[in-house]
């Protein structure tokens, strides 16, 4: 769970919760009823899900593994 602090944007939580900010499809995603808010006020309880890393070599094709 992420509270917001004001000002706080989608991509900016992503950043601070998952260190990457093209994770915020994710929240996104898991907080649906926020979607039309760019910039967040303060206070406002957002689910963070887990995300898998997957590690370079789970991203090589089979014959190079």
């Amino acid at each position: 769970m992420y509270v917001t602090k004001s000002g706080d944007t989608w991509d900016g939580i992503a950043k601070t919760v998952y260190d990457d900010e093209m994770r915020a499809d994710v929240l996104m995603a898991a907080n649906r009823e926020y979607n039309d808010v760019y910039q967040f006020d303060s206070g406002v309880q957002l689910v963070t899900p887990e995300v898998t890393v997957k590690t370079e070599i789970e991203n090589l094709p089979p014959w190079k593994k």
